[in-house]
């Protein structure tokens, strides 16, 4: 079975080497910040450097190219260029929310490019890749945080909003996932409900009032976002 090591085992790189041990891969010892990485690549088929973006650089100039090794990042973001001097590259980016190194991340879509290596381990994973090209990775990226960090933000308004009205965050826990559930099925523009879809401004400027002031904007910002879903507007 394929062999791999991890260069900086935080919570993704964490995840994912578990992952692939349980589908049968070999994993190596892996490497932290401040150890010699020179020879990280050596005896292993892929090579995972796992560091937080702003590293994924220098991590991988730091190590002794292998001809037969290919080096991958995580980052969703980066392209391929920034682990020069490899000769086998690979992205690997989990569409995963990882909160610890415990999320299982089979099953998961990945976004891939490079080596065909990557599609082996995506395909081991009993994942669904999707090629992302280097000149869309950052475009890439910015949609994958919406979708996550983004959710969670506008959950966090959520439980502050309910909170004024005393009523707990769990209470519309149902509602959102609901709401998720509808996008999957009929996509965003079909999934719309609420005023802004029934053209209720009445009702739209009656949340407006309600609202404590620091929360104003973002409401006014999504109800923009849910106007650009309503057939002729």
């Amino acid at each position: 079975m394929p062999t791999l090591r991890v260069i900086g085992p935080g919570r993704a790189g964490t995840a994912v080497s578990r992952a692939l041990e349980a589908s049968g891969w070999t994993v190596a010892a892996p490497l932290r910040r401040g150890e010699d990485h020179r020879a990280a690549a050596r005896g292993v088929d892929l090579l995972l450097v796992a560091t937080p973006d702003a590293a994924v650089a220098d991590v991988a100039s730091a190590v002794a190219p292998e001809p037969e090794t290919v080096v991958a990042h995580l980052a969703g973001s980066l392209g391929l260029d920034v682990l020069a001097p490899h000769p086998r590259r690979a992205s690997i980016h989990p569409l995963v929310s990882i909160p610890a190194g415990t999320t299982d991340v089979r099953g998961a879509w990945f976004a891939v490019a490079g080596d065909d290596l990557a599609g082996k381990v995506v395909a081991d994973l009993g994942g669904r890749p999707v090629v992302v090209e280097d000149a869309a990775r950052a475009t890439h990226h910015a949609a994958a945080c919406i979708a996550s960090n983004h959710l969670v933000a506008l959950l966090g308004q959520v439980e502050r909003v309910a909170a004024e009205a005393g009523v707990p965050l769990e209470a519309y826990l149902d509602l959102a996932r609901q709401s998720l559930e509808n996008v999957a099925a009929v996509g965003p523009r079909a999934a719309l409900t609420g005023p802004v879809r029934r053209g209720d401004h009445e009702t739209v400027e009656r949340h407006r009032a309600a609202l404590a002031a620091d929360e104003v904007p973002a409401y006014d910002a999504m109800a923009a976002l849910a106007r650009r879903l309503v057939p002729g507007t």
